[in-house]
């Protein structure tokens, strides 16, 4: 029995993205599946194909608005504060010792943007220590 289900087996990236395209735009499930299923065909297709030419036929605004990418950007920048509140620290303080580092690692976005600020009083590793205790209780 032969699928009626459209193939988009292709070379050629244009024809693909086309052919992906349109099927996400048939999809009749609620947009934030669409949303979904948009960002999960721009990823995987950004594997095989150049990225300025799947978006040229994907909706970017379809894969922006996407929970899983929003998900993704969340961590991004996560990861990027974790990294330079470390950095600074090591600059002001000096060697941040790993299990303090774990804790940084632990903090939200809005605690990482607090000790971000609260580092520049700081004058020793007690200092971070001392903040890191006194956030943890607040958080309790």
């Amino acid at each position: 029995m032969r699928s009626t289900q459209p193939q988009a087996q292709t070379a050629y990236p244009s024809a693909f993205a086309i052919q992906v395209a349109a099927m996400v735009d048939t999809i009749e499930e609620p947009h934030q599946q669409q949303r979904n299923i948009s960002a999960c065909v721009e990823m995987l297709a950004s594997l095989r194909f150049e990225p300025d030419s799947i978006r040229q036929y994907l909706r970017e605004e379809l894969m922006r608005e996407s929970p899983i990418y929003q998900e993704i950007i969340q961590e991004g920048v996560q990861r990027g504060k974790q990294d330079t509140v470390i950095r600074l620290l090591t600059r002001r303080i000096g060697t941040v010792p790993p299990q303090l580092q774990a804790q940084i690692q632990s903090l939200s976005i809005e605690q990482l943007d607090e000790l971000s600020e609260a580092l520049l009083d700081f004058a020793s590793v007690a200092d971070l220590t001392a903040w890191l205790q006194q956030e943890s209780r607040r958080q309790s």
